[in-house]
């Protein structure tokens, strides 16, 4: 325990700590069995973070309430980012809808909007995420699977037929800075032909360089440096023009997905959240220009408490680096609001009607650690995009949490446990430790370019599948009590409406009713602007108003930012 805990203030007065110190080792000595005794020192966290057979005050005594724990809407904000939260503001129920052509995942989204959804959250094919046409060669066999195909701002005009843009909040799943300047302004170019003002616009995207750099396969991927640039290109450019959009969403989920552990997820997201500060304020913006639309997906998985933890001490991380760091004063700039997805990771083939329940606790954990939007896992993750059943029992499952529980009657209601409290500064701790680590090394740029942040990934991955073969990791149905019958055969798997030829047909008309001339401008004058130090937001948005396709703006980036082998590291 380091110095500055033990000088802390407390919550109970001396006399009384030293009575519970007292108390528990009397208890510990003579109320337990031997075995029982034997075992303290033998339970930790999936994050590492030893735990007690029972917690008292004693491990939160360095604790001072209104300094580290306080009031919902108030510094550190580590009970929540609004005062009266979900009573006030429900968390947004935003399911993800991505599967076929646009056209095909029109009618979904207006599915789950009809069963309840108040958020829209799209998801793209790989060929579309990874910046490669569906005539491309490199998209063949991936073309609507897993996600909607997207080439042109004609498919994003389909995607949103007969849909409000400026009555709804969308967040728009690109991964990529360098897709991120393309299909958002797909998004933005729509809703201006459709006289829909920009200022009415909410919504996310994602543009996160480490889903480009350490994240996901594809066969060509930009240099870390070029990739990062793009990303703060993409947030300078909204926070001037789109107002009420989010023009990042530091991306948690994807790392955690591919291979970190609670604390690794948040630490790595608020460095290159710390990293991207620093850029956009040598560019000339203000902490409060855009602190402010900042925001945060994390993943949560099946320790319940830790993942809980994990939420409230994001908070107070983030509230300490942008206050004492960064001297942010608009309010706005301290809240660190971020969305959450149940971890698909979790959901195994194997029994997948048992998914439900993981799930639903997963949700029920991102409740209660205060997020601000929410999508649930179907059951069926580890086949296909969902059936609408099963993305209708995900929506019934957020809808059952925030309507039956009654975890939305009161704010933070797990504060004050013992073992939350303790589990929430530990994890604070370690999170700001880790973070201290990546500066060291000259920040999250350096850290991925010199390969240390793949090799965290590979190590991690490698020893939590030792866990799940040594079986020191249950998963109930796989490697804990499984069934003799296999019963996946139950399980209805979504069949793919066919996309590549409707797409291709749709892209050799687009190339014949488009003005050459025009694309062929605009691609020049983008291709140019690449080796300047000017924004490459303007000059993207207007090759995607003259029908450039996604393929080819990417590819010119390919082009002029040059391929990072990063196999050689």
């Amino acid at each position: 325990m380091s110095t500055a805990k033990k000088e802390g203030g407390c919550l109970f007065s001396e006399a009384q700590l030293q009575q519970i110190e007292k108390d528990f080792q009397d208890w510990f000595n003579n109320s337990l069995r031997d075995s029982d005794r034997q075992t303290e020192g033998a339970y930790f966290s999936h994050s590492g973070i030893p735990i007690k057979l029972i917690h008292t005050p004693a491990d939160i005594k360095h604790l001072d309430y209104t300094r580290d724990i306080g009031l919902s809407g108030q510094p550190p904000f580590l009970r929540g980012v609004y005062p009266n939260m979900y009573r006030g503001r429900p968390f947004t129920v935003r399911q993800l809808a991505g599967l076929g052509a646009p056209e095909d995942c029109n009618l979904r989204i207006k599915y789950l909007l009809d069963h309840g959804a108040t958020g829209v959250n799209i998801l793209f094919d790989l060929p579309t995420i990874r910046g490669y046409d569906s005539t491309d060669p490199e998209a063949e066999g991936n073309v609507g699977a897993c996600g909607a195909a997207v080439d042109s701002i004609w498919d994003m005009d389909a995607y949103f037929a007969d849909i409000d843009l400026g009555t709804i909040s969308t967040s728009i799943v690109t991964h990529l800075p360098s897709t991120s300047i393309v299909i958002p302004g797909m998004y933005f170019a729509v809703a201006e032909q459709r006289g829909i003002p920009w200022k009415n616009l909410a919504g996310t995207c994602q543009n996160d360089f480490i889903m480009e750099t350490c994240v996901g396969s594809a066969p060509e991927m930009l240099w870390p440096r070029a990739s990062f640039r793009l990303q703060c290109d993409v947030i300078e450019w909204i926070c001037k023009n789109i107002p009420r959009w989010n023009p990042i969403s530091f991306n948690g989920y994807n790392l955690r997905e591919a291979g970190t552990d609670a604390v690794g997820e948040v630490a790595i997201a608020i460095s290159n959240a710390i990293a991207t500060a620093d850029e956009l304020i040598r560019r000339g913006m203000r902490i409060d220009d855009f602190a402010p639309r900042m925001s945060f997906f994390w993943d949560l998985h099946n320790d319940f408490f830790e993942e809980i933890a994990k939420c409230r001490a994001s908070r107070k991380v983030w509230y300490k680096i942008i206050s004492e760091r960064y001297g942010a004063q608009n309010k706005k700039s301290l809240l660190m609001r971020f969305h959450v997805q149940t971890a698909g990771v979790t959901l195994p083939a194997t029994e997948p009607l048992n998914n439900i329940a993981r799930s639903a606790i997963q949700g029920l954990a991102a409740v209660l650690g205060g997020c601000q939007s929410l999508h649930i896992d179907s059951y069926d993750e580890a086949y296909s995009a969902p059936t609408e059943e099963a993305a209708l029992i995900s929506i019934r499952t957020q809808q059952i949490i925030q309507a039956e529980t009654g975890v939305c009657n009161t704010v933070d209601p797990l504060a004050g446990s013992y073992y939350i409290e303790y589990l929430t500064d530990e994890m604070a701790e370690r999170i700001a430790a880790y973070i201290k680590k990546i500066e060291e090394m000259g920040g999250l740029v350096e850290a991925v370019e010199s390969g240390w942040l793949h090799r965290e990934i590979s190590n991690y991955n490698t020893a939590y599948q030792k866990k799940i073969e040594s079986g020191e990791m249950p998963i109930a149905g796989v490697n804990f009590m499984r069934a003799e019958e296999d019963r996946t055969h139950d399980i209805e798997v979504f069949e793919y409406p066919e996309t590549y030829t409707r797409q291709k047909a749709k892209m050799k008309r687009l190339k014949k009713e488009r003005n050459q001339q025009k694309v062929k401008m605009h691609l020049k004058i983008l291709r140019e602007k690449c080796h300047s130090d000017e924004n490459l937001y303007p000059y993207a948005l207007e090759a995607v108003k003259n029908l450039c396709t996604l393929g080819e703006i990417e590819e010119l980036f390919r082009e002029e930012f040059g391929l990072w082998n990063f196999q050689l590291l």
